[in-house]
């Protein structure tokens, strides 16, 4: 009969970072506006079409915002029962 393989005790549960920040899509066409400007100054007729696009980007709406992951918390709350347990069958 095979043994199942038995996972160290873990002091904590937790996954690595579930709340990712997405980046501001107008920061690249801003990037590039700046470019524009450093390279041909301020009064530069050839940055318009650029500029236009930055504006239209900045005037859409938002994103809605999303809801913050809660699966770090809710591991944290069972982990003690988890624990106790594993404890439990020695």
């Amino acid at each position: 009969m095979v043994k199942p393989m038995r996972l160290p005790p873990l002091e904590r549960l937790r996954v690595r970072n579930p709340n990712k920040i997405e980046p501001n899509p107008c920061m690249l066409i801003m990037s590039q506006v700046l470019s524009c400007w450093a390279s041909g100054g301020l009064a530069t007729s050839g940055c318009a079409n650029v500029e236009q696009t930055l504006r239209a980007c900045m005037d859409k709406p938002p994103a809605p915002a999303r809801k913050a992951s809660t699966i770090n918390f809710h591991l944290e709350r069972f982990s003690k029962q988890l624990t106790q347990k594993a404890g439990m069958k020695k």
